[in-house]
């Protein structure tokens, strides 16, 4: 069944498929093209290109929520990633007006150059809410097959995510050292003016299975020298580095099949501090023997509350996962620190044996709150 219209007369159609048979038409938005993935959404109301360039939403089609986006445009400082790694984007409404002094181009435009196939013009509170009731759904957009039948098709055709090693796709090239200064500091400090940058004192090695930048950024804010390793190196090749501390970061995809990514972190736990983000939460649950699930629609967006059971305390947090840790499946020396109070899915845990913890949640995100930065300074005095 199709559900909707092209939103302007003359302009390019194009639909939205779901494997359940569901067609949704509006326009073309961005590159003209086609694209599966597994179709979820957003809830943020602003942060459209760092949603863009998160490594993590590979293999995905972002449906935002809020109905108007693009309104402030693009910029070069924005960037969570050299470029934008989803399947494709669903808005209500791209705004005609970019809006900002830092802005170098609309969102149209960059969406295009990028090749990321987009749709705009359906209703997006009838898909999400479909999404809400049935579960994230695998989904074609199409602005050059209007088919339905094909589509629905293709939709059902698509591989999915689930036992999809996603990681590879974006692992960076090469090892690399963490360079870039702190002249973002007062925009993620909410600070005036930028403070002197700390003495980078302790070293740590991240692990970059899809890293966002922002996480190297806040590494360096609180005085760490950054070495960042692709999240294949084995822990011969992590310890060989001599770091002080190891970083598991966010990453695209299900963890279960990332057998090089368990085996690794099994091999420096105990051995230095451990912190992991997201993806890197999962991966250091896995590790430590608990198991984790395809939850029914994820959590993404920037406004997630998350209780801090150490203290009591609710932290406003952004969010962008598929999978969570089972807690059935928790061995006994992983505890659990925070919880989703959406929910009541597990948001943090520790180590109680050895120095390691970690977040299902981001606390460096630049398009979200600022809660929780502590975590950063925490993983600071471990080391």
């Amino acid at each position: 069944m199709s559900q909707g219209n092209s939103a302007n007369c003359g302009a390019r159609p194009a639909k939205l498929a779901l494997e359940d048979g569901t067609v949704y038409v509006g326009e073309a938005y961005g590159a003209i093209g086609e694209v599966d993935g597994e179709v979820v959404f957003n809830t943020s109301m602003t942060g459209y290109q760092e949603i863009l360039t998160d490594p993590s939403y590979r293999g995905q089609i972002v449906t935002m929520t809020y109905p108007e986006q693009g309104n402030y445009g693009v910029n070069d400082e924005d960037l969570e990633s050299r470029k934008p790694h989803l399947a494709g984007f669903i808005v209500r409404e791209g705004s005609r007006i970019a809006s900002n002094f830092r802005s170098r181009g609309t969102l149209h435009a960059y969406l295009a150059a990028n090749g990321i196939v987009g749709l705009a013009g359906i209703d997006t509170r009838a898909l999400v809410r479909r999404i809400r009731t049935k579960g994230a759904m695998k989904g074609v957009v199409s602005s050059v097959d209007l088919d339905d039948a094909s589509l629905v098709a293709k939709a059902q055709a698509s591989p999915g995510l689930v036992g999809r090693d996603l990681v590879r796709e974006v692992l960076p090239d090469q090892p690399r050292d963490w360079s870039e200064g702190l002249s973002q500091w007062s925009h993620i400090a909410n600070l005036e003016q930028a403070p002197a940058a700390p003495a980078a004192s302790k070293h740590v090695v991240a692990l970059d299975y899809g890293m966002k930048w922002n996480i190297a950024r806040h590494l360096r804010m609180v005085g760490c020298q950054v070495t960042i390793l692709p999240g294949t190196a084995t822990a011969e090749e992590i310890l060989a580095h001599k770091p002080d501390g190891v970083f598991l970061s966010n990453g695209p995809g299900d963890p279960e099949p990332l057998d090089y990514a368990i085996r690794a972190i099994q091999g420096v736990v105990g051995k230095v501090p451990v912190f992991g983000i997201c993806l890197g939460h999962q991966l250091l649950s896995l590790a430590s023997g608990a198991k984790t699930f395809k939850l029914k629609f994820g959590h993404r967006g920037a406004n997630q509350p998350v209780l801090n059971l150490d203290n009591g305390r609710v932290e406003i947090t952004a969010q962008n996962h598929g999978f969570a840790v089972e807690e059935t499946t928790l061995p006994p020396n992983l505890r659990i620190t925070h919880r989703n109070l959406n929910d009541n899915t597990i948001a943090g845990v520790c180590r109680t044996d050895v120095p390691a913890f970690s977040v299902q949640y981001h606390p460096e995100a630049s398009s979200g709150p600022h809660d929780s930065n502590y975590l950063f300074d925490q993983f600071r005095a471990m080391l």
